[in-house]
């Protein structure tokens, strides 16, 4: 039981990875990533729903400074525009006939400083949302307290390797910031 239990530990907290991944992709390093509005929900008046960029057009990066969107039905490409504008990435969008350019300004040193530091937050975020999960396992862990073949040092050994898994996916997490604000601070 306990086996199969620790066996999930790397997929639960590969998710966990996956969700900081994402998060950080949305903040902004100066250079044109399609990454960074890949994802914005875009509402689709004649569609009547919302959908994500990514779903409604081909976003790609000619320069290191342009984002090109071009949009697979040429109706919404306002709504496109409009969904873009509203967003909290301080972009503008230039419509240029059937395709959207977005130019990317060059990052102060006082935003980057910013940005490390919002960096940080989404790390520490991860970190916790991992902790979390920890604590749910090891409930799960504890739960086999009492019962048939399960002994107190199965437990107790059980939850130093959960332990030793944690502060490994940490090191990856603080990694991921690592990697995010050096590419924030590379002029």
């Amino acid at each position: 039981m306990l086996q199969h239990i620790l066996q999930q530990v790397d997929q639960i907290f590969q998710g966990v990875l996956e969700v900081v991944r994402d998060d950080l992709s949305t903040v902004k390093t100066g250079r044109a990533k399609p990454d960074l509005v890949a994802n914005l929900q875009i509402a689709v008046q004649s569609y009547g729903s919302t959908l994500k960029l990514l779903e409604l057009a081909n976003i790609s990066a000619p320069d290191s400074q342009t984002l090109s969107i071009s949009p697979w039905d040429k109706n919404v490409i306002e709504d496109i525009s409009r969904g873009i504008s509203k967003s909290d990435l301080n972009l503008n969008p230039v419509v240029d006939g059937q395709t959207i350019r977005i130019s990317i300004p060059v990052l102060t040193q006082e935003r980057r400083i910013e940005l490390t530091k919002m960096v940080d937050k989404k790390v520490e975020g991860g970190k916790v949302l991992l902790r979390e999960e920890r604590q749910r396992i090891k409930k799960e862990i504890d739960a086999g307290k009492g019962k048939a073949g399960v002994s107190e040092d199965d437990i107790f050994k059980s939850i130093e390797e959960l332990d030793k898994k944690t502060k490994e996916w940490e090191v990856k997490i603080d990694e991921l910031g690592s990697a995010k604000k050096s590419e924030l601070m590379a002029v």
